[in-house]
Order: C-alpha cells, then structure tokens, then sequence
C-alpha cells in the first residue's frame, strides 16, 4: 500500500500559530516530535535506497521536477505571500516582489544544476586511471528558521534536491504554513513519496531529534548563534553527520567623511530596518567618522520617522511586527539597556500600537563599544550609530568579534 502524504502527529498533540501583527491564533498544526522524526527519516532512507524511483531517476528529471516546483509556487505565488504576510508578519510587498522572486529563482538555479555537477579525471603517476565521483549525502535533516520562511525552504531543499538526496524539514514553529503549503505543490509536481518529509514542531523536540538522528547523514541549520553550538554537538555525539550552519551576526557598516551621504544614510537605514531588522546580515554596528556624524545621525532619525507601521496586510506598510512576544520582549529589553547604559534615544524607544508586536524603529546615538546594543543580536528595528576618528582605529573596532 502506498504511505499517506499528510499524516496526524503520533502523539496526537497539535500546536497554535499567530498572527504577529495582531496576535490572533491562525490555526493549530499537527506536533511532529521524536516519534513523527523517526517516521520522516525511515520514509527518506527508503526514498533513497538503491533503485528507489528517486535513486534511478536521471539527473536531468530532477532538474525537470524542480522547474515545475518553481512554476506550481509562481502559479501560487498570491497565496505564498499572503500566507508569509500573515505567518511572518512581512509587508505585503515585500514577499511578492523580493521573497517569492528569491524562491523561484533559487529552486530554477538548482534545478540548471542537477545534470551538470561533474566530476573530473586526475593524471596520476603509474597505470591508473583516477576520478572523482559526486554522488548525494543521503537523508539531510534541514532546520529553518521564522525570518524568510519560503526563501530558506528553498535554500535548504533546492541544493539537496538537486544533487539526489532525500529530505526532512522541520519548519520553524512561529511559520510552518507556507512550507507545509508547498508540501502539496512537491506533489503536485511529480517528487516522489519520501523523498521531501516536512515535519512541523518545535526545536528541543523535533529539531533534537533531527540533530541527534543516527541515520540523518547531514544537518543543515539556520538561526541563532546558541542554537547552533547545540546542533553541532548533537552530531558530533551522535554519528558525525555532516553540519552546514548560517547563524547570527553583528556585521559592521563603516562610512567615511567622503562619502556620498544621501546613499550612505540610505543604506545604512535599509540595511538594519529591513524586515524589522530581523536578518541574520543586518548591518547593525554603524561606525560614522567624526566630520559628519551629526549630521548622519540628525538625517538618519528622519530617515526612520518616515517608517509606516500597520498590519502587513494593508497597503503602503512599510514596517510590520516581530515574530512574537518573546522576540518583542527581548528587543525592547535591549533597548532599555542602551538607554541604562548611556546611549542617546534619539527617536522610538518603545512598543507601538495596542495589539501584534510591533516595535517603533529606534536610533541610538553615542553608543559605545561595550554596551549590550553595540555587542548582542537585537534583531529588531534598533539602529546604533557609533563615531570614529581614524581608519586603524575603526578597523579593530569592527573587527571585534559580538556576542
């Protein structure tokens, strides 16, 4: 008999997910845990086994079937968005016109790929004759986080489909609706059974189970810094599966008295702001030397005041909520840090609005290496500006490592 394609949690327990912007429960979704992870990982070792339908397919199939993915989600992609809109709290705009582009495009790059990931022949001394073979990993546990929750689907599946392994995607429990959405566009395409397994739950159940799995033979992680030294450790103390890990940051942004100021101030505010500043590469440590610091920060204050916050839903936004209560209560405990610490609130500072999690876009001036904002993630809508004197003096300082 044929497996089921959608299945009930083995515990039978289920989970809610909210609307950020006005922190309404959506629906409830069914729990995958360590049991629903054993059942996701015997379906794509089967899925894999040595003249398996996926096993035998030719490359150039695969190559096929991810080309119609990408053309289901392009169909689809109205409902994708609204689905990432009210998941994720994005801006409407924003997932039609930059996520969805991003999917389609990444899932179109690997699927040109499939057929053309060669080997080579290498000259050796003596009679022999010496190649390199690619072949797939195997089953790929692929953990993703609630930022960009389509965008890093198809960041994770596409590169492992492309290449013929088979997958078990656990989507981040805050967003699992537009990867369990896709789900059934992976049918509708063709990709056989056991091939793509999505499993909806949380990290400490799910996600360890993945991380700890015996027969996962690779781990593919995004997300928080601590989360990550945690996956690492479970592979290391399980079977040394192979660990890709894209974590956090605190990256640096340096603009000189030279600059052109009406692009730099530009930049700098979209590189921190952007999806409510929840971006693993936000440019959140901005060193501005000492000739144009006031007036860089003098513009950049106006430069955040013209942010349009609302539901994501709503035309024109341009700001939506964080995640959820904890993330929304982190950032603004930052904040309060900063301004204990001696920073200069120069606009925002608080909670916006009387439902969702939405946070006024702040700016922070004289900010000091050593305090908590200038040093820790916030990943919210908080931009620090910090004054420099001397290149040699602004190149250490960006080059110290963050918590």
């Amino acid at each position: 008999d044929a497996l089921p394609i959608w299945h009930d949690s083995v515990s039978g327990k289920t989970f809610p997910v909210y609307n950020p912007a006005t922190g309404e429960k959506i629906c409830d979704i069914q729990e995958g845990d360590k049991a629903d992870v054993d059942k996701a990982v015997k379906a794509a070792r089967e899925a894999f086994q040595i003249g398996s339908t996926w096993r035998r397919m030719d490359a150039s199939e695969r190559g096929r079937i991810l080309n119609k993915l990408a053309d289901l989600i392009e169909r689809d992609r109205l409902i994708l968005s609204t689905l990432e809109c009210i998941d994720a709290g994005k801006p409407f705009a924003t997932a039609y016109h930059a996520d969805l582009p991003g999917v389609i495009k990444s899932l179109r790059y690997c699927a040109g790929w499939a057929d053309k990931n060669q080997g080579r022949t290498i000259p050796m001394d003596g009679d022999f004759f010496t190649f390199t073979r690619h072949e797939p990993v195997g089953v790929c546990g692929q953990i993703i986080p609630w930022n960009f929750p389509l965008l890093m689907f198809a960041w994770k599946i596409a590169p492992a489909l492309c290449c013929g392994n088979t997958v078990v995607v656990k989507p981040a429990e805050q967003t699992p609706l537009s990867a369990l959405y896709v789900g059934s566009l992976i049918i509708e395409a063709g990709i056989p059974p056991g091939v793509v397994n999505i499993v909806p739950g949380y990290g400490p159940t799910a996600g360890a189970a993945i991380s700890h799995h015996m027969d996962v033979d690779k781990v593919a992680f995004t997300g928080s810094t601590e989360v990550g030294k945690l996956i690492k450790e479970a592979a290391g103390k399980s079977n040394l599966k192979r660990v890709t890990l894209e974590l956090g940051g605190k990256s640096p942004v340096i603009i000189f008295a030279d600059a052109d100021l009406d692009t730099a101030i530009e930049y700098a505010h979209h590189g921190v702001f952007y999806h409510q500043g929840q971006c693993c590469i936000a440019g959140s440590r901005i060193f501005v030397e000492e000739p144009i610091y006031e007036e860089f920060v003098r513009r950049s204050v106006a430069k955040a005041k013209t942010r349009v916050l609302g539901n994501t839903v709503t035309p024109g936004i341009t700001q939506g909520p964080q995640i959820d209560k904890e993330q929304f209560d982190r950032i603004l405990d930052l904040i309060e840090s900063g301004k204990k610490e001696g920073a200069k609130l120069e606009c925002g500072g608080s909670s916006w609005g009387d439902k969702g999690f939405f946070i006024q876009p702040t700016v922070f001036s004289d900010v000091k290496d050593d305090m908590r904002i200038a040093k820790e993630e916030i990943f919210g809508p908080v931009q620090q500006i910090m004054k420099f004197k001397t290149i040699d003096d602004v190149i250490k300082r960006a080059d110290r490592k963050s918590t």
